[in-house]
């Protein structure tokens, strides 16, 4: 879908859906029968066997893609039960829009075939588990000092914490003591929204 037939489409917005495992390519297949407008964010990558090389096209949000829809009119329960999709990504008040020039950034970047790589959003406050390097396991908070992301570790006891650098690349977001579950994630397979939500 073109972004000209997006931005004719009257009092609709940009929404998530979180699709059953691995089934994004099958949820856009049906929604494109629908008639709904979406956008599945592709990449390729090659992928190496042992006897040769291939190139494969796969999404760039695992579990994720967009859809377009007023949600006053029957297509967001259209959406609802389209083959593939599990719910919309959102809060206990419903589905969450998202400003069109988000989703429009994503384009360009992909569209100019500009490298980039996904990332969990991460925030200055949020603890962080390291994944990689000699310092993997090694779980703090993420703090910045001088532009540059550091590893917060607390002795909370004698009330002393070391700080390290870190990459944000190398690190992963755990779940924040005292938040309620639904806050951090729509379930255990899908660490980065809020809800999944279905009628």
């Amino acid at each position: 879908m073109g972004p000209e037939i997006w931005n004719g489409l009257n009092g609709s917005q940009w929404f998530a859906v979180w699709t059953r495992s691995r089934q994004e390519k099958c949820a856009a297949s049906m929604l494109e029968i629908l008639g709904i407008p979406h956008y599945l964010p592709l990449k390729t990558e090659v992928h190496q066997w042992s006897d040769r090389k291939q190139t494969v096209t796969v999404p760039l949000f695992s579990g994720y893609l967009f859809v377009r829809i007023n949600l006053a009119k029957r297509s967001r329960l259209e959406v609802i039960n389209a083959s593939g999709v599990a719910g919309f990504v959102g809060n206990l008040m419903g589905p969450l829009p998202i400003p069109d020039h988000q989703i429009e950034d994503i384009r360009t970047v992909l569209d100019t075939r500009t490298e980039c790589s996904v990332l969990p959003l991460l925030n200055e406050g949020d603890r962080v588990r390291v994944l990689r390097g000699p310092l993997v396991g090694v779980e703090g908070r993420l703090v910045r000092s001088n532009s540059q992301s550091r590893l917060s570790i607390s002795i909370e006891l004698i009330h002393k914490s070391l700080l390290v650098n870190v990459s944000r690349q190398d690190v992963e977001l755990l779940e924040h003591p005292g938040v309620p579950h639904s806050l951090i994630q729509t379930s255990p397979n899908h660490p980065g929204a809020a809800h999944n939500l279905r009628p």
